[in-house]
């Protein structure tokens, strides 16, 4: 808007260049659905975890009965970098399922009762301690230290109080400060609990003594969750699978199986209508999902390569399959080596890829390596994986000098006789890519005056942004023409659509394709006669 013109003199205005740049999306942000030892579940919402340690910090580590926990740590060990976390808890009939801890009152009637943050065993070994060296001296204030037992972490809640009006009124700052305890409302009015022994040399500090209170066997949690079932994924409500409503992003979802399953069977895979809904959920969110081996035999894949969509429960564009299983040492059963899903390792991969080279070169090939496997649960042959390449299921090999590497880059419409557009996993996702970029990057458009200087804005924005990854390497061709085009004019928008608020932009690129055939020809020189 101008300047208002009131007096004789130079006036400044700034004026709009029309540059709005449009940034690319994270491509390697993979979310993990499936049970851990402890943690946020669910009903709490998705958690983002930036390395191992941080989902042994919240979640447990590895947990024998948790195959996503051997997946999370396979998605780091291969190259991952971020990872969006749900734990799914399944209650085991009307036992509790979070421990409880109370603390006796200073009446030495009653107990103010903590009960733990998440369900589970863990919080078992929670431990509490008050005392009274308070800022305020006042009859209800005391100071609150909460010990978790299995991690050694403690959490101190200084100056609280059981006044309700007071503003550190101990059950609100448990509800929003502490990730271990909540405390029991204190609505109805509560008297403050008892102070503990001060440590020495005979009582330290929380050992089993007066120092502290533990929890007693009657709130104990005597179980971690029965296994889960289909009810649990797809859940309504921002529940199961779609707790990831609430992560902002995420490009790739693995669904580790329900148990460990040493002893070869299939009896832990995820249930096929689980595979459907996530596959259609990964659609709707521009997301890929990375489907684990139901079979132990190559025999079987071909079997159930006839019917994808029933046998492995999608044949979606939007879904990737590798076939064998990975075979590791097991850390909590002496080291025995055992078949684990692929899913973390690859996905691990696919991020190291993307890093290294972007998200339109295949993750497949020598560089594609699997790091922390001993091998593979069926070695195939040359022969072998030209029986599965072509129906669209990508093959893990052991290949000399190479070792184990991801050997195919195919969705699961990628088989030849579907003769897709989306055969390859480089050309989905870098369209999953720009979709995702252009999606975000364009919001400002939203209500902007529907006319010429509006399209204008729009072409050199979004031509800026394609040619960036022009540049970069990301699309065929030797020119940008020969790359990408961006169209938005009165031919893509015409008086109608600018009627009905719409405004049409046609997006082409020219997707690089991986070199899936090397053919070499060999011809012999025949003597040559001298002229």
């Amino acid at each position: 808007m101008p300047v208002p013109l009131s007096y004789p003199g130079v006036y400044v205005e700034e004026i709009p260049s029309g540059v709005r740049s449009i940034t690319g999306v994270a491509t390697s942000i993979t979310a993990f659905v499936g049970r851990a030892r402890r943690g946020p579940t669910d009903e709490d919402g998705p958690v983002t975890v930036n390395g191992w340690a941080d989902f042994e910090r919240i979640f447990g580590g590895l947990w024998e009965h948790s195959p996503m926990s051997y997946a999370v740590r396979d998605f780091f060990l291969n190259g991952g970098a971020q990872a969006i976390v749900v734990r799914l808890f399944r209650p085991k009939g009307s036992d509790r399922t979070a421990a409880q801890l109370g603390l006796p009152l200073e009446t030495g009637k009653g107990n103010y009762l903590l009960t733990a943050r998440y369900p589970g065993t863990w919080g078992n070994r929670l431990r509490a301690r008050v005392g009274y060296d308070t800022r305020d001296s006042g009859p209800n204030s005391f100071n609150l230290l909460v010990r978790d037992g299995g991690t050694g972490v403690v959490e101190e809640f200084r100056n609280v109080s059981v006044d309700l009006d007071n503003s550190r009124r101990v059950d609100r700052v448990l509800e929003n400060e502490s990730s271990l305890v909540e405390g029991t409302s204190l609505a109805g009015g509560a008297k403050r609990p008892k102070a503990h022994d001060a440590p020495d040399a005979a009582k330290p500090l929380w050992g089993d003594n007066s120092t502290n209170t533990k929890v007693e066997t009657a709130g104990e949690v005597p179980h971690d969750g029965e296994v889960l079932t289909a009810a649990e994924y797809t859940a309504a409500d921002k529940r199961g699978i779609r707790t990831l409503e609430r992560a902002d992003l995420f490009n790739l979802l693995c669904l580790p199986p329900y148990k460990l399953d040493p002893d070869g069977g299939v009896t832990g895979a995820v249930d096929t209508s689980v595979i459907t809904a996530a596959a259609a959920y990964c659609e709707q969110r521009r997301a890929v999902l990375i489907v684990d081996p139901r079979w132990k035999a190559k025999a079987d894949v071909l079997t159930a390569a006839g019917d994808f969509a029933t046998s492995a429960g999608t044949r979606s564009k939007n879904a990737v399959l590798f076939f064998p299983r990975i075979r590791q040492v097991n850390p909590l059963r002496d080291n025995q080596i055992e078949p684990f899903a692929p899913c973390g390792a690859v996905a691990g991969v696919i991020a190291r890829t993307d890093a290294q080279r972007g998200v339109w070169k295949a993750p497949a090939g020598l560089e594609a390596g699997l790091a922390g496997i001993s091998g593979l649960e069926v070695p195939l042959t040359d022969a072998e994986n030209g029986e599965l390449n072509p129906l669209g299921v990508n093959c893990l090999r052991i290949l000399p000098a190479a070792g184990p590497v991801v050997w195919g880059a195919r969705t699961m419409e990628g088989a030849d006789r579907l003769a897709s557009e989306w055969k390859y996993l480089p050309v989905r996702r870098t369209a999953l890519f720009l979709e995702e970029s252009l999606y975000r990057g364009l919001h400002w458009v939203v209500f902007e005056p529907n006319d010429e200087p509006l399209w204008a804005q729009i072409r050199l924005n979004v031509g800026a942004f394609l040619h960036d990854l022009f540049r970069q390497g990301a699309f065929q061709g030797v020119t940008p023409r020969e790359a990408y085009f961006v169209k938005c004019d009165k031919e893509t928008t015409t008086q109608s659509d600018v009627n009905n608020g719409v405004v049409n932009i046609v997006v082409g690129f020219a997707p690089l394709k991986p070199a899936e055939f090397v053919v070499i020809k060999v011809q012999q020189l025949a003597g040559q006669i001298a002229v």
